[in-house]
């Protein structure tokens, strides 16, 4: 019996939306993805943890940001997941600018815990999720503009699509992703999503919100690089599943502040089913995303 490596490890633990399309990818891109999605996974296991002292955690961080940039320049990294790693860094051409990048999100979230407008909340996006996209389909086997315009929008809407559904959570730990100029439009205080307090302008907000999430799904849908359909497999299924995240928080006015309602998910057969649609359709030749 082969012995699993520790990325694939940490990925099965997971059990993240984004982890379970890769069992549609081809063995080698599988691996590659595996990989970096096991670096995001500790970095932002390390940047969450409030048990340990935040000194301590920006030292990790850093740590994890030298060690990467020896996977990169090919040198020899410390961290296992690292090691693992810097093969697909090689292989894809995945760049340290972009892992830097991805990193300096996961530091503003040790001390950040409000977003004043768009603007602000686009960047947080941007760092933590586009950047994954954009890392992404470089182990896809994608290139050019509209593959980069399709990985940054997606990455927009799903990230927004996640603090929607994570607001008590998120809350819990005095962190509130809603834009304040946003919740101040309609009424919305800190305390109200401190406290779990629904209101209609909290749903006017979160569908605000919303729209910001359509949007971006509407881009990607757009942007699509029809050429290098057959690759994208995997980001299209987790399209689809973030997009189904949201049709069912708009179905529940995005009443995440309910106590003990758990968190909004798509079962693990639904995404089963989601993935091999997914892999069917775009085997058609006038494919077109289904979200957005």
């Amino acid at each position: 019996m082969t012995q699993l490596t520790q990325s694939q490890l940490i990925t099965a633990k997971s059990g993240s939306n984004l982890a379970a399309a890769f069992f549609l990818l081809a063995q080698p891109k599988r691996r590659g993805m595996i990989a970096l999605y096991a670096f995001c996974r500790e970095i932002d296991d390390v940047a969450d943890d409030d048990a340990v002292p935040l000194v301590e955690r920006v030292e990790q961080l850093q740590q994890w940001r030298d060690d990467i940039r020896r996977a990169c320049e090919w040198g020899q990294p410390q961290f296992q997941v690292c090691r693992e790693l810097r093969p697909f860094i090689r292989e894809y051409n995945l760049p340290f600018t972009l892992f830097d990048e991805l990193i300096v999100g996961m530091e503003s979230d040790l001390e950040k815990t409000r977003y004043s407008d768009f603007d602000e909340l686009k960047l947080y996006c941007h760092r933590v999720a586009s950047v994954v996209g954009l890392l992404s389909i470089r182990i896809f086997g994608c290139e050019g503009d509209a593959a980069q315009h399709y990985a940054e929008n997606l990455g927009q809407a799903l990230q927004l699509t996640n603090i929607l559904r994570d607001v008590a959570e998120d809350a819990a730990r005095s962190r509130i992703y809603l834009p304040q100029s946003i919740l101040g439009k309609h009424s919305v205080s800190d305390e109200d999503v401190l406290e779990g307090r629904f209101t209609v302008g909290y749903e006017n907000a979160a569908q605000e919100i919303a729209e910001r999430a359509w949007a971006h799904y509407r881009l990607a849908r757009e942007a699509f690089p029809h050429r290098q359909k057959h690759l994208l497999v995997a980001s299209e299924a987790m399209g689809v599943i973030y997009w189904r995240l949201l049709m069912k928080l708009r179905a529940m006015r995005y009443n995440v502040l309910v106590p003990d309602r758990g968190k909004v998910k798509i079962n693990r057969l639904a995404k089963l089913g989601i993935g091999l649609k997914t892999w069917l359709r775009l085997r058609r030749k006038a494919y077109k995303p289904v979200y957005g």
